[in-house]
């Protein structure tokens, strides 16, 4: 394998890995505000129930009193460096409506 493949796949591996990072917290901050992640998820991408990433970073998560708080700021922030445009639209919303509680 030449030096240039070799790069390429280090740099997909770091990409899933943050990606990887990203749905952990956003995950994380669906159960900090107790929402379900696969439902807020699907609202965003109906078409992709199941999603096994999304499965295991809800099993990486932990309660709301053990976990840190997961600024709205950083979630969005973190979603739009990825796209995850209609994610971060869904998440919007969901802020929006506990602001107003």
């Amino acid at each position: 394998m030449d030096s240039k493949q070799e790069m390429e796949e280090q740099m997909i591996k770091s990409y899933q890995k943050d990606e990887q990072m990203m749905i952990l917290i956003f995950a994380q901050w669906c159960v900090n505000h107790e929402l379900d992640p696969e439902e807020m998820y699907l609202k965003a991408y109906p078409n992709q129930a199941g999603n096994q990433s999304l499965k295991q970073a809800i099993d990486l998560t932990v309660s709301k009193d053990e976990a840190g708080d997961v600024p709205n700021d950083t979630l969005l922030g973190v979603l739009s460096l990825f796209g995850n445009d209609d994610l971060a639209f869904v998440v919007s919303e969901e802020m929006a409506k506990q602001n107003n509680k």
